[in-house]
């Protein structure tokens, strides 16, 4: 008993509290702690009601919309900034006061260190509301080039600037958890394309469809070229094959590439055909027209990686050759033309590109080329292209004075190895159809041939009953 008090009074004088006293301060510093913790979970709790939002919806609203969304975040957008400026400050204030903002994108890498998401809404074009994808992310996963990305997004750190991507939800449609990487698209066994690419339709009941079937079929994984003089209907060919495509084959993934295109162009093809359309305008950097190019070829690749088959319409080849050619530094050997020797590298890379897997999928590429432009720069990209193709469909001027249309020159378009295509009957009543029209003037051939398309319904009557 004695000893107890001493104890006692020794830790009055020292200073020092009993362990029950200790126990009782702790317990009222644990609990103001939980009660300063449940009013800020309180307050947070509070903020974390708003609802989530969404960087892609973001993108499609107006500034009027934009200014009464800051509202809710007592954020005053000021008119004077740009919409792609406001966005970015109405995604800052959101994540400042813990709100979820989540983004969809495509990756476009930066070299070895980082990336960024790439809006397709928005023509690939970069923006100040460009998300961050950082190195340790894409080493995580073992991303690739255009793959596409869901995730949450954070506000910059240290050196940071722009906003950056936190986490990976989704890979490809895929949840980030479960992704598996797919066989690289250059370890893919390439083949003759095989399975039929149907263009006639009784939707649009083309002419020019119907031409391109008997006289150069499509097939998945070619690797075509339209050979056109300026203004013979290159571009409307184009446009009536890729309605055939989206009429026959709606589970082909249709890509319209325009490349150093005239806008008024671009905006038609957008009203008339239902499909992702990207483009580079002719008043736009060279560098540009590249970046567009090589992302939307990233993109097939990895879409091919996933055993789905693509069809690339490139509108032209001959423009972005010229494009990637103009790139080069100067320092190389220049050719007939003006060409540099290495300046036709990627854009044969490009095109070479097109191939049917034996794995599952396909790559489709049919770009127009230009001729008798006056160009000899034209004349010498035309050449180191042709015979790099497995279908050729030449577009002749004389044709087109004789207001034929399509003006398809019936020699000289054909497909390599096409019995591949056509069903064996179908392939000998083609074959009696063609040797026909090949003991006939180029005009007088094509004449009867559009004559005998008119007068029938479909491909098949006309081969059944022959050319009269």
């Amino acid at each position: 008993m004695d000893e107890e008090l001493e104890s006692d009074t020794a830790q009055r004088d020292t200073g020092v509290q009993p362990e029950s006293e200790h126990r009782l301060e702790a317990d009222a510093t644990t609990a103001d702690v939980a009660q300063l913790s449940k009013l800020r979970s309180g307050e947070k709790g509070k903020l974390e009601t708003r609802p989530p939002l969404n960087l892609n919806e973001l993108q499609k609203l107006s500034s009027e919309e934009l200014e009464s969304l800051g509202r809710d975040f007592d954020l005053r957008l000021h008119s004077i900034r740009s919409r792609h400026h406001q966005i970015l400050d109405l995604i800052r204030a959101a994540l400042s006061t813990g709100t979820t903002v989540t983004a969809e994108g495509f990756l476009d890498q930066v070299g070895d260190s980082f990336g960024l998401l790439r809006w397709p809404e928005l023509n690939f074009l970069p923006v100040p509301e460009d998300v961050c994808v950082p190195c340790a992310i894409i080493q995580q996963f073992q991303l690739r080039p255009a793959q596409q990305l869901a995730g949450t997004l954070r506000l910059p750190r240290d050196r940071e600037k722009s906003l950056m991507l936190d986490q990976v939800t989704t890979i490809e449609g895929q949840p980030a958890e479960q992704w598996t990487e797919p066989t690289d698209f250059e370890k893919l066994t390439p083949q003759f394309p095989q399975g039929r690419i149907m263009l006639e339709n009784a939707k649009t009941n083309s002419i020019s469809a119907r031409a391109v079937d008997l006289l150069a079929p499509l097939g998945r994984g070619q690797r075509g070229l339209i050979v056109s003089p300026p203004r013979v209907g290159k571009t409307i060919l184009l446009k009536e094959i890729a309605k055939g495509i989206r009429a026959n084959h709606p589970e082909i993934v249709l890509i319209l590439l325009l490349v150093d295109e005239r806008p008024e162009e671009v905006t038609d093809i957008e009203r008339e055909i239902d499909c992702q359309i990207y483009h580079s305008n002719f008043d736009e950097n060279v560098h540009r027209h590249v970046e567009v190019a090589e992302l939307v070829l990233e993109r097939a690749k990895r879409l091919v990686e996933m055993k789905k088959d693509v069809v690339i319409l490139l509108d032209s080849i001959t423009r972005l050759s010229r494009g990637y050619n103009n790139m080069q530094p100067g320092k190389g050997r220049i050719m007939s033309g003006g060409v540099e020797s290495k300046g036709l590298i990627k854009p044969k890379k490009f095109f070479g590109s097109a191939r049917n897997a034996e794995e599952g999928g396909s790559l489709t590429i049919l770009a127009t080329a230009l001729i008798e432009t006056g160009s000899r720069m034209d004349e010498v990209i035309f050449e180191e292209f042709k015979g790099t193709g497995n279908m050729e469909l030449h577009l002749d001027r004389a044709l087109q004075e004789k207001r034929l249309y399509p003006a398809i020159h019936p020699l000289q378009s054909a497909t390599r190895r096409e019995e591949l295509l056509y069903h064996p009957d179908e392939w000998e009543r083609v074959q009696l159809l063609r040797k026909t029209m090949a003991a006939l003037p180029p005009i007088e051939a094509m004449e009867k041939l559009i004559e005998n398309l008119e007068a029938t319904k479909t491909n098949a009557e006309l081969l059944l009953s022959g050319l009269k």
